[in-house]
């Protein structure tokens, strides 16, 4: 069927309204885009003829999943035994790192990918500068090289990509970094579902959500290439994690002790309706109910003790068997698209740019953590939020979730490991730890004499 024809059937016509004005060149880009779109789906995914979801029903259902709690409660494995295990993972060379990087920094205010964001309270280093120091760290306790994959969007690739040339890959090298684009889906219009052009010659494009990541690693050869390097382990963190503890052994050890395919690390809610996702069990399986999905009463439910029944928050930290996302390969077409009405600029049918300030269309995204139920077994591990978790997401005056928040985080980490060791740091003096200097409180101690007194800002390094 040729493309025309294509767009006839789904009644997508409109697309090329504007291809007598392109040179050969740009309309040959705009069929490559269109190339790219299944219009079966989409034409489902626009009629809602997908399969919906009820979610009081499933939340009705859903229960506390298994789950290694930090107060040692439900403690199925040593802690000792986990942390063993996953520290033989890394020595072995078993691990590779997975960092999602394709959001751009808008709602921070910032027109730049959120990983280009300066984070540092003292360095000033931005988040990417963050992690891959981190990882850095790792490898030099472990003595193990560990590849660190880059998911970025169509929105934020060339930039990532610029600054780590630029940057001489922030110390890694060469066979240690690989940088691949996720897929995108088109926004349709939200009243007449028709796909919209952001210029006479170019799709209304998104991200395809970090659910896209299955089919980006194979799509990109990133998975093979694993395979080859003896990469049986993923860990997983997105970009706006400053305090994630990438490849933390221990969590590691725990998705090898439980024969797990798929591991969660999550944190315990401060409210009922927090903005994260809760991992729930429901008919046996785990899988994740976005805050917003689910029902108030189900939300406000207490155990026994009088704490939140559906206590666990989604922190998207995680460890994937290699082996389990390609077998997943396939299924991954089949997880389900979530909707989000936003604002998206357009072309209207005279050739105009239009802004709208009220959201007009539909845009289309899978996320990660649909691949819950697909996972024959699956785990939790609870971290303390204080040590792994500060994301950064929201534009200074928010009252959760912004940079401000998350350097105060990284400082009190810091300042918890120095007052440790005896080392006097006043509240009104910022100290920032470089990961090379020390990796976590036990390094810290090797290095600080008790009694010492911190009277300025400072930044060990």
């Amino acid at each position: 069927m040729s493309l025309m024809d294509t767009l006839a059937k789904y009644g997508q016509e409109q697309v090329l309204r504007f291809q007598d004005s392109l040179s050969a060149s740009a309309r040959a880009a705009l069929e490559q885009q269109l190339s790219q779109i299944d219009f079966a789906q989409l034409q489902r995914l626009t009629l809602n003829q997908d399969a919906a979801v009820d979610w009081s029903q499933l939340a009705a259902k859903a229960e506390p999943p298994p789950a290694v709690r930090l107060d040692g409660s439900h403690a199925q494995y040593d802690p000792q035994a986990a942390l063993a295990a996953g520290e033989q993972a890394l020595r072995a060379g078993r691990v590779g790192m997975i960092l999602v990087a394709g959001g751009q920094g808008t709602r921070l205010g910032f027109d730049k990918p959120k990983g280009l964001f300066p984070i540092g309270p003292i360095s000033h280093r931005n988040l990417f500068q963050i992690h891959c120091d981190r990882l850095l760290a790792v490898m030099k306790r472990y003595g193990v090289a560990i590849p660190m994959y880059i998911m970025t969007s169509p929105a934020t690739d060339a930039e990532t990509r610029q600054f780590f040339h630029e940057h001489d890959r922030c110390g890694l090298a060469e066979d240690q970094l690989t940088i691949f684009c996720q897929g995108t889906m088109p926004a349709v219009d939200a009243k007449t579902r028709k796909i919209l052009l952001a210029s006479t010659g170019c799709l209304a494009l998104s991200p395809d959500g970090h659910g896209g990541l299955v089919a980006a690693l194979e799509k990109s050869g990133c998975l093979g290439e694993a395979r080859a390097r003896g990469i049986e382990l993923f860990y997983y963190a997105q970009v706006d994690n400053p305090l994630a503890q990438l490849c933390a052994p221990e969590l590691l050890g725990y998705h090898l002790l439980s024969r797990s395919q798929m591991t969660t690390q999550v944190v315990k809610k401060r409210f009922a309706k927090e903005r994260v996702g809760n991992v729930v069990m429901v008919d046996g399986k785990v899988q994740i109910i976005e805050y917003s999905d689910l029902p108030d009463s189900a939300a406000e439910q207490t155990d026994a003790s009088g704490g939140l029944r559906l206590w666990t928050g989604n922190t998207a930290i995680h460890v994937f068997d290699r082996l389990f996302l390609e077998s997943v390969v396939q299924s991954a077409d089949g997880l389900p698209f979530h909707r989000a009405q936003k604002a998206v600029p357009f072309i209207d049918e005279s050739g105009q740019l239009i802004e709208p300030r009220d959201a007009n269309a539909i845009k289309f995204e899978r996320f990660v953590f649909d691949l819950l139920p697909l996972a024959e077994r699956a785990f939790v591990v609870e971290g303390d939020a204080a040590q792994i978790f500060a994301p950064v997401k929201n534009a200074a005056g928010a009252s959760v979730d912004t940079a401000a928040h998350a350097q105060a985080a990284m400082l009190n980490l810091h300042r918890s490991w120095l007052l440790a060791t005896g080392a006097e740091v006043p509240e009104n003096i910022k100290v920032e730890i470089h990961p090379d200097w020390a990796l976590d409180g036990s390094q810290v101690k090797a290095k600080i004499q008790p009694g010492i007194r911190f009277a300025t800002d400072t930044y060990l390094r």
